[in-house]
């Protein structure tokens, strides 16, 4: 079973990209992965540099931090965020293994119905 520490990673490229924005912002930041209702699928990634709040979970991976709030985690738990730099533009992206369905533009996606049940235990 996946650990706390584990529960989200960063790839190279984004760790990479996460350092440059936080250089060039407040030292106290770190990447926040959000989830909000919205989107056709029922929700969305609200990614942002932010500093964390009391009740937040903060992970440290590839020598970057990732915040995550409480209700998010039940969503995110056990995602990869990835930086990628393609023709249709460059950014952050989630790979998200409780996602069971996606929109077509794939700005909005479903979880699983027992998502939330197996990440209670965090």
């Amino acid at each position: 079973m996946e650990t706390q520490e584990t529960a989200v990673t960063v790839t190279d490229t984004a760790a990479e990209k996460i350092r440059d924005l936080v250089a060039s912002n407040a030292a106290d930041q770190a990447l926040r992965v959000a989830v909000k209702g919205g989107g056709c699928s029922g929700f969305q990634y609200a990614l942002a540099l932010d500093a964390p709040k009391a009740d937040d979970h903060v992970f440290e991976h590839n020598g970057v931090s990732v915040i995550v709030d409480k209700l998010s985690m039940q969503f995110v738990f056990g995602s990869e965020v990835d930086y990628v730099d393609g023709l249709q533009g460059a950014g952050f992206t989630v790979n998200n293994p409780n996602v069971v369905a996606a929109c077509g533009c794939g700005s909005s996606f479903q979880v699983r119905d027992d998502a939330a049940e197996q990440t209670a235990t965090v």
